[in-house]
């Protein structure tokens, strides 16, 4: 009897000790390789500050789907439909609506519903916030508006082709960029279309399209087909369109050009990745390309100062001086983690990953000053979009819904 007591007193101090020893039986050395963090000398310690669930987020889907920071709010839904407010300090509900679709027929079907997360609305690209409107997609071609203080339904429109971005809005315009092409120019009060455009489709292309961008006048979007195209925001007409990658190689995998990437602007210029290899750095107002760089990517750019920052296909972090991209600093140990795009935080940069840790870099050298776990080390809590900064306060989501507040000291 002492004996087995000792024995199941081992078993348990192993299982309550070594969850990750264990889950590392599931993994071959190359991907253990992977998931082991090397220590860091941290500089600081973030603290999460709130932490809610949206009920469920994700799952294995590919999404954009990123929360969004407006009137002391933070917004954020779920694939499966669940759209919420929360207070921005405390994380407290401020309301909720579900856009999931339930059985209303049978005698038996409010019972079932009960037990039912219902049928998915497949919300797919992130939440824009402005005119105290909440804007987001789905896969199914909607477009919808809620009031951003009551959750209330403004309107809905549909259109043509999967909604996979976020949406733009600018000058009481909503800009969509579609699955199948279309760019939908919408009213920001009514959702009547003002205008659209069609752009090219390959025969095979990445799972997403490029969030558009609405400024200054202009409808800037990335295409599939490796073009950044602007459109005058009020009219729909083409100002000019260029090539940032053309397709080569024999089969279409190897004609991959994609710009996935939501184009950066800033000092009148705009900053453009492909998936194939090429970065650009293009004059807003005539096109003409300023320079060219070779950089893999479908992650979301961003820049502080003069400075860019990008995540490649690989999970390298890169700086880049604007002015001319030549590269001033590269950080590997990420390598293979699904690095999110790095998003500026005081002096830092901070990125998710597909292990559910917060990352912080340096933005001078690109060192590693700080970590944080939010997801458990576990793909199913993984980070899979930049964070939303506001102060020195950042806002994620993991795969399975849960929304984190996280301070930067």
């Amino acid at each position: 009897m002492k004996h087995s007591f000792l024995f199941l007193l081992l078993t348990s101090s192993i299982l309550l000790s070594s969850c990750t020893t264990i889950s590392n039986w599931f993994y071959d050395e190359e991907e253990l390789e992977i998931r082991r963090l090397k220590p860091i000398d941290a500089q600081f310690t973030p603290t999460a500050i709130w932490s809610v669930s949206l009920g469920s987020g994700i799952g294995k889907f590919y999404s954009k789907l990123s929360p969004a920071v407006a009137y002391d709010k933070v917004f954020a839904a779920s694939r499966q439909g669940v759209v919420a407010a929360f207070d921005q300090a405390t994380g407290k509900k401020v309301w909720s609506k579900d856009f999931a679709t339930y059985d209303d027929e049978g005698l038996t079907s409010g019972l079932t519903n009960l037990f039912s997360n219902g049928l998915s609305a497949k919300i797919a690209g992130g939440l824009s916030v402005a005119y105290e409107t909440v804007f987001f997609g789905t896969e199914n071609g909607e477009i919808i508006a809620l009031d951003a203080n009551t959750g209330e339904q403004k309107w809905i429109t549909t259109v043509k082709g999967e909604v996979l971005a976020t949406p733009a809005v600018d000058s009481g315009i909503v800009l969509v960029n579609t699955g199948s092409g279309l760019i939908f120019a919408l009213d920001a009060d009514s959702g009547e279309e003002i205008w659209s455009s069609e752009s090219d489709v390959p025969p095979l292309s990445l799972r997403g399209v490029s969030s558009p961008t609405a400024v200054n006048g202009g409808a800037i979007i990335g295409t599939a087909t490796g073009k950044l195209i602007v459109n005058i925001l009020e009219t729909g007409q083409t100002a000019w369109e260029q090539v940032i990658s053309a397709a080569t190689g024999v089969t279409e995998l190897e004609r991959i050009v994609d710009i996935d990437s939501e184009p950066l602007v800033a000092g009148g210029n705009v900053y453009v990745i492909s998936y194939d290899g090429s970065l650009a750095a293009v004059e807003l107002r005539t096109g003409r390309v300023i320079w060219k760089r070779e950089y893999k990517s479908y992650r979301r750019m961003s820049l502080a100062g003069s400075t860019l920052y990008l995540v490649d296909v690989d999970s390298n972090l890169f700086a880049l001086d604007s002015r001319n991209g030549v590269e001033l600093w590269r950080q590997g140990a990420l390598k293979e983690r699904l690095l999110t795009g790095a998003s500026p935080v005081g002096n830092y940069l901070v990125a998710g990953d597909k292990y559910g840790y917060l990352h912080w870099f340096n933005q001078a050298d690109g060192k590693i000053v700080a970590r944080l776990e939010v997801g458990g080390d576990d793909e199913d809590e993984s980070i899979y979009h930049s964070p939303v900064v506001d102060g020195d306060t950042l806002y994620t989501q993991t795969r399975d819904g849960k929304l984190v507040a996280v301070t930067t000291p």
